[in-house]
């Protein structure tokens, strides 16, 4: 990744931040973007880093934030969009426009994203275009209703990209892992711990974006970290009677 110019959302905190930080050590420039500016701080300084405080449900501040990032640090070679929420509940139960908020940051954001960063890269026929999506983007299950909705978007909107796309030069990719060790699963825990989480312990930012790198490289679209992730999969498209009894006896409801 050295000399390249990286667009990341959701750096202020999680994956986002270890993205970016993995990204710098790389000799790349970053644009970070987050609405929580103390998260981007944390980032430190460098010339190479241009800190953006920057709502992405609002598409012209997305786009401002991608003129920005290319007259200051150059073309843009790669976009990685990780910004997200992960308020839990039950979908009868949780607020409505809470709901709403959830579609509107993690599916919203990246179609802003999209709009506004991948018309450059097409243009120049080469860069990479990364989602991160997540299982429950494949697997639904009991008090992740929205959250679960929102990333089932986010894979039909970037497959689709792809697909539209594969003969460009650009390189896309969804990132589906199961949870992650990150400061997103703190919402759970302030709202509702589902039981299914007990399962396995989370995985780390690091695996998965190893793992992403890879998948890159090989040229593979999906990129589905850790074997168990792979099982949730298969029995979604192959047994999901099987997998909603599960997720019904583990759960309790």
């Amino acid at each position: 990744m050295a000399s390249k110019v990286v667009f990341i959302t959701g750096a202020g905190s999680g994956m986002g931040q270890v993205a970016a930080k993995r990204a710098l050590l790389a000799g790349s420039a970053v644009a970070a973007l987050d609405v929580n500016a103390a998260g981007l701080e944390a980032l430190g300084a460098s010339e190479r880093l241009l800190k953006l405080v920057v709502d992405i449900t609002d598409p012209a501040a997305v786009k401002a934030a991608v003129e920005r990032t290319e007259r200051e640090l150059g073309p843009i070679d790669r976009v990685i969009n990780s910004a997200a929420i992960m308020p839990l509940g039950l979908l009868m139960k949780q607020d409505h426009a809470l709901i709403l908020r959830i579609m509107s940051i993690n599916y919203g954001g990246l179609v802003n994203v999209a709009r506004a960063a991948l018309p450059g890269l097409l243009s120049r026929g080469r860069g990479d275009f990364i989602s991160f999506s997540s299982i429950v983007g494949h697997v639904p299950s009991i008090y992740m209703g929205a959250y679960c909705s929102s990333k089932f978007a986010v894979c039909c909107f970037t497959e689709g990209l792809y697909h539209e796309n594969r003969k460009s030069g650009v390189r896309f990719a969804c990132v589906c892992p199961p949870a992650v060790a990150t400061p997103l699963l703190d919402q759970a825990r302030d709202t509702v711990w589902p039981k299914m989480f007990n399962l396995a312990p989370p995985t780390t930012p690091e695996k998965v974006l190893d793992t992403m790198e890879a998948a890159l490289e090989k040229g593979r679209f999906w990129v589905m970290p850790e074997f168990g992730t792979l099982v949730y999969y298969w029995m979604r498209r192959f047994a999901p009677n099987l997998l909603w009894r599960v997720i019904h006896r583990v759960e309790g409801v």
